[in-house]
């Protein structure tokens, strides 16, 4: 198991909450969409959901598959609390003093325990396929060519991810037409932005690997 020094391990902390805060503003900020090309919409999210997909590449990239995986885990403990937290919150009263607040709060945290499930079984299911697929063509492709193997395997997973949200969340809700055409739609944009957001990726590797952060 690889050993890390100080430094090293503190840089490897402020990328496990760079990945956390991305992923929860994914899921929080996401509920407000934007206008888009052709009259389509896309969720803010799409600025920070990309960061979650490619920092586990990039951590498998450093620091090999099994804290890569950590990532995910911690991704998903984090939002189940956090749903967890959010559905205790709903259901506690209201004082007087907060009623003010009160439409806009449970608007904006009364997620539906069908939207919860989605949220949380894509994630889990994605971002795992993703460290696995990056790791078949790192298998496949050796070292070289890093942002080949990210986009192959954002490519895939982006496309689960998209797949599977959709399908728990609004089947049944828009047509099959409807949602076929939503899905291809935000996953090509998904994985649009994720070549975008290439370059923060060759940075963030160049970050986090340092030999000399690095113990024998």
């Amino acid at each position: 198991m690889i050993q890390l020094t100080d430094r090293s391990f503190k840089k490897l902390c402020i990328a496990l909450a760079v990945y956390l805060a991305s992923l929860f503003a994914a899921n929080t900020l996401g509920l407000k969409i934007m206008p888009f090309l052709f009259g389509s919409h896309v969720p803010v999210a799409v600025f920070s959901f990309p960061i979650v997909f490619l920092m586990t590449d990039v951590i498998g990239e450093v620091y090999g598959k099994h804290i890569a995986k950590f990532f995910v885990l911690a991704g998903f403990i984090s939002m189940a609390l956090f749903i967890l937290y959010s559905f205790l919150s709903l259901a506690m009263p209201w004082s007087s003093a907060g009623e003010w607040v009160r439409q806009g709060y449970n608007e904006v945290f009364g997620v539906s325990v069908r939207l919860a499930v989605a949220s949380l079984a894509a994630f889990l299911i994605a971002e795992y396929q993703d460290v696995l697929a990056f790791f078949f063509f790192r298998k496949k492709l050796g070292t070289r060519f890093f942002w080949l193997r990210s986009f192959l395997s954002n490519l895939w997973s982006q496309m689960l991810d998209t797949v599977i949200f959709m399908v728990i969340a609004f089947a049944g809700v828009y047509s099959t037409h409807a949602l076929i055409s939503i899905i291809i739609s935000w996953w090509i944009f998904k994985v649009a932005m994720g070549v975008l957001y290439t370059p923060l990726s060759y940075l963030g590797i160049r970050l986090l690997r340092e030999q000399s952060d690095l113990k024998p």
